[in-house]
């Protein structure tokens, strides 16, 4: 998110990703080794994961809402697109809701449209391993599956790129991972710009039986800019994953891009 002054106002642009707490709480981790090779196993598995979703098709909801010092809410963007692969594996999108902005305090930036698409559903494959260090954190249950927990972040931050840094949970009897909690880097804040991102959250299920894909991605934080404080919510919902081929035909109706 950015700072601006425009038309004799405030205005703030901002990137989407909640800014909370990455450290889990003392005690909820068990101190065990690591098993040998266990990101590059990680970064196998998500990168099966990353080939089949080129294979599906989904619906993709984001809504971004802002509030004021009384939580009052002031603005919303709110969009809906399917996104498709032709059997080229060529990604397309469809509009379904064209793009609705009420939002006043904050201007969606470049960055935040680039986590959408690549940061909040982060899939750590093997082409990525090199840009990324990180610390086994233990064993954990979470949502009912036993995991690993590792913590990743960029070895550099390189201009004009996204990174995600934070807590991956991993199943341990796939290596699927099933939750992710962080933030997109870098924070941008020089003398004449601001743009921040918050911290958030992204939930996959499994899809056809093996397949981990993102589900639910949400965030609920407080930008500290230097003219003060904003609170914004995020949500980004993924569903209708449908598998396709080669023979397959895909529609929509009557949507327009």
């Amino acid at each position: 998110m950015t700072s601006a002054t425009q038309n004799g106002r405030s205005v703030r642009n901002i990137a989407l990703i909640v800014a909370s707490g990455l450290l889990l709480a003392p005690g909820a981790i068990e101190a065990v080794d690591p098993p040998a090779g266990l990101l590059k196993k990680i970064a196998q598995r998500e990168a099966q994961n990353a080939e089949e979703r080129n294979n599906y098709t989904y619906r993709q909801t984001v809504t971004i809402q802002e509030f004021d010092d009384h939580s009052a809410l002031t603005g919303e963007y709110r969009e809906v697109r399917d996104i498709i692969f032709s059997p080229k594996h060529e990604r397309d999108e469809v509009v379904v809701e064209k793009p609705r902005n009420t939002l006043k305090r904050l201007i969606l930036t470049e960055e935040d449209f680039a986590d959408i698409r690549n940061v909040q559903p982060f899939l750590l494959t093997p082409d990525q391993l090199f840009s990324y260090e990180h610390k086994f954190q233990g064993e954990e249950t979470m949502d009912g599956e036993q995991c690993f927990v590792v913590f990743i972040r960029p070895r550099q931050i390189l201009y004009g790129q996204r990174f995600f840094e934070g807590t991956l949970w991993v199943r341990q009897s796939d290596l699927a991972v099933i939750r992710s909690e962080g933030v997109a880097v870098p924070q941008i804040q020089t003398l004449s710009k601001e743009n921040l991102f918050p911290h958030f959250t992204t939930l996959r299920q499994a899809v056809d039986g093996q397949w981990f894909f993102p589900m639910d991605t949400y965030a609920d934080d407080t930008l500290y800019f230097r003219q003060g404080p904003q609170r914004i919510r995020i949500r980004i919902k993924y569903s209708n994953y449908k598998r396709f081929g080669a023979e397959s035909t895909v529609k929509f109706g009557d949507e327009k891009k």
